[in-house]
């Protein structure tokens, strides 16, 4: 695992995630990946992970960490993973500055 400042996890979505690994029974591991496809070219997927591998990229916050393959993390360097509630729901959204476009639902992007 390395460590990777280039990426951000905001307070509430580490306060999001210990909260649903404390539910669940696992550990406070976020994984983030982006995948081709979405009605932009690319979408966020976010699960908890059990464990984080060698070759993750990685930053904590609050005892929450944030893990990325290196192909993700090439597409979101310099953005923050967010935990954000509003009165159409409630989500984990990226702020992308390597993102061209993106769509409504805030899913997906395109660089």
């Amino acid at each position: 695992m390395t460590q990777v400042p280039e990426i951000a996890l905001s307070p509430s979505a580490a306060a999001r995630v210990a909260v649903i690994a404390q539910r669940t029974g696992k550990p406070a591991i976020l994984r983030l990946a982006v995948e081709g496809g979405g009605c932009a070219g690319f979408s966020y997927r976010f699960g908890l992970a059990d464990e984080v591998e060698a070759e993750d990229l990685a930053t904590e916050r609050d005892g929450v960490t944030l893990v990325v393959d290196e192909m993700t993390h090439d597409l979101v360097r310099g953005g923050e993973v967010d935990f954000v509630e509003s009165l159409g729901g409630a989500a984990f959204q990226v702020r992308n500055p390597n993102a061209a476009s993106g769509c409504g639902c805030g899913s997906s992007f395109s660089v």
